[in-house]
């Protein structure tokens, strides 16, 4: 247990630009680990090692790192992109890590995935730093920005240190000293307060005594963090190295390790049973070990980065992924730095490490070496909806096949981006968070996997449901001469509240339709919700009740019984008062005060809606608003138009609403349902 304690896990997170990957370079820099610092701008940082990535000079998908400092203190951190359209790569990372580093630039104050990261870290358990990065810069307003900081996230945002004269005041372990602004004292102080008000017994002491020495409060601090009673903000400038070793004391002395840390949230389901499993944080146990993230190598194949939670993981041990019932080798076991593979003998809880050529890793996977563990896996963590489509050929013909493996090996990075194969067209569809989101998954099939493709215009993610209930019914009979077709089915369909899927029933008594055939109904109910019927988009939240029918006991076959189905859900469907849905996105816009009723008046004239506006920096504002995602496809040239070029928006899906009925009228003029029995 003592190695564990010398552990500790950080994600840096935070928006794009805010240095992140300058900060994870300082920290290697400072710990001896490399010998000359990189830069974003000369595309030499160790995290940043994409091509893409260097010629857009920002993080786009998480890298892994780790440094050991003199002592013996063994460091893990986790670079992640900050752009909102990276949210799938970032969220993960909170899955493997004790902390959750938020990184702020000091210029522009709090942006939109700052608040996300917060909000995320927060609601998954993890310790909360925030860190506000670029202290140097000319004409900043740190007392105002710590204001606005504690405003928005809490008052429980307490400063560790303080500017002063270039470098930064210690305010925890020192009770006195000079800042820029604030005094070391009271800050001080009103940490100190904020650490033993979790503890009865350092309350009276501290009542009694007047104060308590910060190297007596460590079990205090730890339980404050874990309950996020407080969050330590921290002041720095990373390309500078100011602030950088204060940043390593305290990760040191005071951020937790693996033992102290509120503990993974794992469950273990079978069938619909859950409940919550506590994990024991020991190497001696047998093993458990998360994939919270899978890459896709064209040369090593598989990529599983992995956080192990119990046990001790080591090179050629047989494991078991999740519910599979045939062991995998651990052939190749490694610490990532950045793209760099260091070779490692065994991983213990609270390491982060990668294997390597295991086609069978899946992300949210979880390896283990005993049966009683196949059930188990982390909660369910919530990841923004894709609805930003795009429709993707192969410019080479017969390609298809192997476009969707690509892209699927691709996809299974990110748990943003959602690929699906339309039926009607037979393109491949892909769903990310955004422009930039697709743009770049499609360089990177086109580098890394020398695949060319063509794209149609973005797709609008639409879906149907209905709003009655309806019965439908269809017999499916063909005769040709030799073997006949023959299958009846009868059925009831009801609407269901939003989000509840597709939920299929088997209300059928007596045999009228075999027990054999009832897969078959059940494919062509989902068939057809698949496919849609006023539209052509996929059917959601409804409930199929199939209560009777008719089978024939020489013509009846599965196709005849998924024929009838699908038949018998049209016709349910087109008396249920069906309705088109459409995503509706939550919209914030960056835009200048003099621009903010322009703005508001932009999305009002398109079906919008104005929700409330918050400060950002001197002189912007952030207008909030919801608005249908159909109606934003040339907002951004919209906002330069307006605000000559000086606004910015971020999207995140909300919801699904009914389009109006002219609209409704206009997507479902050009479809034509495919007629099964005229085949």
């Amino acid at each position: 247990m003592a190695d564990l304690t010398r552990i500790r896990t950080l994600a840096l997170v935070g928006p794009t630009g805010s240095g992140k990957t300058t900060l994870a370079e300082s920290l290697l820099h400072a710990a001896g680990a490399i010998a000359q610092m990189g830069s974003v701008e000369k595309g030499n940082t160790v995290s940043d090692h994409e091509p893409l990535e260097r010629r857009m000079l920002h993080s786009l998908q998480s890298s892994l790192l780790h440094f050991e400092t003199q002592d013996g203190l063994r460091v893990h951190v986790i670079d992640t992109p900050g752009s909102p359209d990276f949210t799938g790569q970032a969220l993960p990372s909170l899955e493997a890590v004790e902390t959750a580093v938020v990184v702020i630039d000091g210029q522009r104050g709090i942006e939109l995935m700052a608040q996300r990261m917060m909000d995320a870290a927060k609601e998954r358990g993890r310790d909360r730093v925030i860190v506000i990065n670029k202290i140097d810069a000319p004409g900043i307003d740190l007392p105002g920005l710590l204001a606005q900081i504690q405003q928005t996230f809490g008052r429980e945002c307490l400063p560790l240190n303080l500017p002063n004269q270039g470098g930064v005041q210690d305010c925890f372990f020192a009770s006195q000293g000079s800042s820029d602004f604030g005094s070391v004292e009271a800050a001080h102080r009103a940490l100190v307060e904020q650490v033993v008000e979790v503890d009865a017994a350092f309350v009276d002491r501290y009542l009694n005594d007047g104060d308590v020495p910060a190297t007596e409060l460590h079990e205090p601090l730890e339980q404050a963090l874990r309950e996020g009673h407080l969050v330590p903000v921290l002041f720095m400038a990373a390309k500078s190295s100011v602030g950088v070793k204060e940043l390593l004391t305290v990760i040191d002395k005071l951020l937790p390790n693996p033992l102290e840390a509120n503990p993974p949230a794992f469950e273990r389901s079978e069938g619909e049973a859950t409940e919550l499993v506590r994990v024991k944080i020991d190497p001696t146990e047998h093993v458990l070990a998360h994939v919270f993230q899978v890459r896709a190598d064209p040369f090593l194949g598989k990529m599983g980065l992995l956080r192990v939670h119990q046990g001790t993981l080591t090179k050629n041990m047989q494991l078991y992924v999740g519910h599979g019932r045939k062991p995998v080798r651990v052939g190749h076991l490694f610490a990532l730095q950045g793209k760099t593979q260091v070779p490692i003998d065994k991983a213990v809880p609270g390491d982060l490490c990668a294997v390597a050529k295991l086609d069978e890793l899946h992300p949210d996977a979880v390896l283990h070496d005993a049966a009683e563990d196949e059930h188990l896996h982390l909660a369910p963590l919530k990841v923004p909806t894709p609805v930003h489509g795009l429709a993707l050929q192969p410019v080479r013909h017969g390609d298809e096949q192997r476009l969707w493996d690509v892209m699927h090996r691709l996809v299974e990075e990110d748990p943003c981006l959602k690929l699906e194969q339309s039926a009607q067209t037979h393109e491949t569809l892909v769903y990310g968070l955004g422009e930039l989101h697709l743009r770049v998954l499609l360089e990177r099939l086109k580098e890394t996997f020398k695949f060319e493709v063509k794209t149609q215009p973005p797709r609008i993610a639409y879906r149907e449901t209905i709003a009655a209930s309806a019965e439908g019914h269809h017999r499916h009979k063909k005769q040709t001469g030799g073997a006949g077709q023959f299958g009846e089915v009868y059925l009831r369909i009801e609407p269901l509240a939003r989000g509840e899927g597709i939920h299929f029933v088997d209300a059928v008594k007596g045999g009228v339709i075999p027990g054999q055939f009832m897969p078959a109904v059940e494919k062509g109910v989902r068939e057809a919700c698949s496919l849609g019927v006023v539209a052509g988009y996929p059917l959601v939240d409804v409930k199929v009740t199939v209560y009777d029918g008719k089978h024939h006991s020489v013509d009846s076959k599965e196709i005849a019984f998924v024929t009838a189905a699908k038949k018998a859900v049209q016709e349910a469907v087109k008396n249920a008062r069906p309705v088109v849905l459409e995503p509706i996105v939550s919209v914030e816009v960056l835009t200048p005060e003099s621009h903010v009723g322009d703005v508001s008046g932009d999305l009002s004239s398109h079906r919008g809606q104005v929700t409330g506006t918050r400060a950002s920096m001197p002189g912007q504002l952030v207008v909030q608003g919801l608005a249908p995602l159909a109606e934003l496809a040339a907002f951004q040239t919209r906002l330069n138009a307006m605000t000559s070029g000086q606004a910015n928006y971020t999207l995140a899906f909300s919801h699904y609403d009914p389009v109006p009925p002219n609209q409704q009228a206009q997507l479902a003029a050009g479809y034509k349902l495919k007629d099964d029995d005229a085949e």
